[in-house]
């Protein structure tokens, strides 16, 4: 379970027309960074299907996946951020506790927030920096619309083939 201690708290920041009531609050990038280095993910979707001209399309994926009772926070990376959506996300396993993710999945708010916004604040985790790295690969071939080519496609699975491994030490 994620707690939220004061000194987080204290890196979060308001804006001052948000005391008058009128802005939404927001995070400090570096705070975002830290969010996503431990509950985020960066997840490319292949989805094969008759209807694509190639049997498949590329989907890009940015996600942060929180506990119910954080789902504020997820609010406040979406404000940040301005863009995106918070979703309750149900959980059947009784182990587990419902959670709240924030997620981004627009190709174009991929590739000019989400993409610049983490080139311009390093994430620390070097699982993260690695698949980052990958996905922004990816998102580079998308932009190019190489997906839309068996050749680009075939790079496309190649590349994604080495992204969020488990059990490697650099899931």
């Amino acid at each position: 379970m994620m707690m939220v201690t004061r000194s987080q708290l204290r890196r979060s920041t308001f804006s001052s027309l948000e005391e008058k009531g009128r802005a939404k609050p927001v995070l400090k990038p570096d705070y975002i960074v830290g969010l996503t280095d431990g509950e985020g993910c960066f997840y490319v979707q292949i989805r094969t299907s008759d209807r694509y001209r190639l049997g498949a399309t590329v989907h890009l994926h940015f996600h942060i996946k929180m506990q119910a009772d954080d789902k504020e926070l997820l609010d406040k990376v979406m404000n940040t951020l301005k863009c995106g959506n918070v979703y309750f996300q149900p959980e059947n396993r009784q182990t587990h506790r419902q959670c709240y993710r924030y997620s981004v999945s627009s190709h174009e708010e991929i590739l000019q927030i989400i993409v610049p916004f983490f080139k311009e604040h390093d994430l620390q985790s070097p699982s993260k920096i690695k698949n980052f790295g990958l996905f922004c690969q990816i998102a580079e071939l998308v932009e190019h619309k190489a997906h839309l080519t068996t050749v680009g496609l075939s790079e496309i699975r190649k590349i994604k083939s080495q992204m969020n491994k488990v059990g490697t030490g650099l899931a």
